[in-house]
């Protein structure tokens, strides 16, 4: 691996992973040329993201270009490691309630009767 393919790696990888670094215990980055020399759509990125008290995330991608390969193997674990812990964080159900409009009490949206009334 060269140094420009390692500094790609880090950024791409540091920009979909950064929100939830604090879960990731540990990430494993493997790259290369299958068939070598003789060409072809052959180059690959496999990603591994070791999340704490939680499964890996793993993913492959293959194409001739290994940085294009590198870009979509990193947003793919990205979108599969945010899915997971959104999916299996504590606070979910506040954090979507805290978006919701609040209602009177008789159920309605402030927006829901005319105004001048009473709530």
């Amino acid at each position: 691996m060269t140094d420009a393919l390692a500094t790609h790696v880090r950024r791409r990888l540091g920009f979909v992973l950064t929100r939830h670094s604090d879960r990731i215990k540990r990430i494993g980055v493997r790259i290369g040329d299958e068939n070598g020399p003789r060409g072809g759509a052959d180059k690959f990125c496999r990603i591994q993201v070791y999340l704490l008290d939680a499964p890996a995330a793993a993913i492959e991608d293959v194409d001739v270009d290994l940085y294009a390969v590198i870009d979509r193997a990193a947003e793919r674990v990205g979108r599969v490691v945010v899915k997971y812990l959104d999916r299996t964080h504590p606070n979910r159900d506040i954090a979507r309630q805290g978006t919701r409009p609040a209602r009177n009490r008789h159920g309605l949206v402030e927006s829901d009767h005319p105004q001048g009334e009473g709530v």
